[in-house]
């Protein structure tokens, strides 16, 4: 049976929907209200609050936690300074995806790891003869996720801390309510915005501090549904969503190199072997079978689909994580895995893995919709992902 985080007396409180979801464990709002609209908003107009503890979190440390960093996950950890946050891939022996997540160098050899799904054993397993010690660190470190264009300015109303210069991908210690937290410039919305990592026992200071300051900032706690819309937006991955750990696949098919997922940035086969560099390697000489893109649904067409019917569509407010085929002409040519309609850009767009050779941005496809239980095809076109991506995400905030 799940279980609250420690910010469950907060959040339950503000919960009026009691609509809830189960993640890693415990309990996570999906929406505070009847409906997200103002927890979206909030996330592209204010400022928005989300509670992400339930994330898996390690910290590694000792002689040897640079070493093992670095032969586990696919990118150079030596490029990375002090301070700095890099977001991350780590594969198996075949060279496809177990998971994804943030990495913070704290130290020379100190990093705080963040996962998905459970990884210590698989850390320890790749730590053999290694001096160093990792310890599960996710029951003592609560984490919220502050979203949005007024976020900066809050912080730096609430924060004892170097907000005015911290950069993207960047990381700073200071005081919240006079507990020491760390905050970094990262989150998962594609807009400007921090994750705040507080000590588990601390945690409902911090919360309070957050909301009683950004009153003026008009925040509001926001749940999962209006975080998956703004991922979406972003163009950001859902394990388990739009892909599937290779730890859990059942047939090769669900497997997917970094490649297949966008994140061939990410791969550094220039640094010393690492787990599933061969595999990759041949990834990158040969080429891989499928590529990830966005998708941008001609709504026009949905429209003229459903008047056949008598019907008018309505822009589906959620998003949906049911994969529906996406074809060229009468051939399955891959997936969508992620659809929403985007409030911010008045498209209905969606994360699609398709076959290479459809894969080029400005490419016509057909993506299957429902109507009245009877299949449908909608022309969509490929289109560069991010889907939305304000400037702001990445400049200093005034």
């Amino acid at each position: 049976m799940p279980v609250g985080t420690a910010f469950h007396e907060r959040t339950f409180a503000l919960c009026n929907s009691l609509n809830y979801r189960e993640w890693s464990g415990y309990y996570t709002v999906s929406v505070y209200e009847v409906h997200h609209e103002h927890e979206y908003n909030a996330i592209r107009n204010a400022a928005a609050l989300i509670d992400i503890s339930p994330l898996y979190k390690y910290l590694v440390t000792g002689k040897d936690a640079t070493r093992l960093v670095n032969r586990v996950i696919t990118r150079d950890i030596n490029k990375v300074a002090v301070g700095q946050v890099i977001y991350a891939c780590w594969c198996d022996e075949e060279g496809k995806v177990i998971d994804d997540g943030t990495i913070t160098r704290l130290e020379e050899n100190k990093y705080r790891w963040t996962a998905a799904d459970p990884s210590l054993r698989w850390f320890r397993q790749n730590a053999s003869n290694m001096d160093v010690q990792i310890e599960d660190i996710s029951e003592k470190v609560a984490a919220l996720a502050l979203q949005g264009p007024t976020s900066g300015k809050l912080l730096k109303a609430v924060a004892e801390a170097e907000i005015a210069n911290l950069k993207y991908f960047r990381v700073t210690r200071g005081k919240i309510a006079g507990v020491t937290v760390d905050i970094s410039r990262t989150g998962y919305t594609g807009d400007l915005g921090y994750e705040i990592w507080v000590p588990w026992n601390d945690a409902v200071k911090v919360w309070d501090a957050l909301m009683d300051k950004g009153k003026q900032f008009d925040i509001h706690a926001a749940g999962m549904l209006a975080l998956d819309v703004a991922r979406v937006e972003a163009g950001l991955l859902l394990i388990e969503v739009d892909y599937s750990s290779s730890k859990k696949a059942l047939i090769a098919s669900q497997k997917y190199s970094p490649f297949e997922l966008g994140f061939g940035k990410m791969v550094h086969l220039q640094k010393p072997n690492f787990v599933g560099k061969a595999a990759l390697e041949r990834d990158q000489k040969e080429g891989v079978a499928r590529q990830f893109v966005g998708l941008e649904i001609d709504w026009t067409e949905v429209e003229q689909r459903y008047e056949k019917y008598g019907l008018t569509p309505a822009a589906p407010s959620q998003a949906s994580r049911v994969a529906v085929p996406v074809y060229c002409g009468e051939k399955q040519v891959g997936k969508a895995t992620t659809t929403t309609w985007s409030p911010v850009l008045k498209k209905m767009v969606a994360l699609a893995s398709v076959d290479t050779d459809h894969s080029q941005n400005g490419r016509r496809v057909q993506m299957e919709i429902t109507i009245e239980a009877v299949r449908q095809k909608v022309t969509a076109k490929i289109v560069p992902m991010p889907f939305f991506n304000p400037r702001r995400k990445t400049a200093v905030p005034v």
